[in-house]
């Protein structure tokens, strides 16, 4: 079994308040979800309206599935307009 565990710190776009800001973490959240199939989580950053620490993981057998999947969910976050990526961790176990 592979243990894939990707983990991006976020900037985040035009925020004014907490509220915004979860708004635009959750939305995030809820499309790597439905798009990746990962289990996703904010994870550090709670108090400040612009900045994010979201951590998604993903298993399976392969290792080349679980590296192909946060592949492109890097990409996919990478590509949101309300967020920029300030820096992203892999780690397998």
């Amino acid at each position: 079994m592979v243990v894939g565990v990707v983990t991006w710190e976020l900037e985040v776009f035009g925020c004014q308040s907490l509220k915004q800001k979860r708004s635009v973490v959750r939305s995030l959240k809820e499309r790597l979800r439905n798009r990746f199939n990962v289990a996703v989580a904010e994870t550090g950053h709670t108090d400040l309206w612009q900045r994010a620490e979201i951590t998604a993981c993903a298993v399976s057998n392969e290792a080349g599935l679980v590296d192909s999947v946060l592949e492109n969910a890097d990409r996919f976050v990478n590509s949101d307009p309300r967020a920029r990526v300030i820096t992203a961790r892999r780690l397998f176990l």
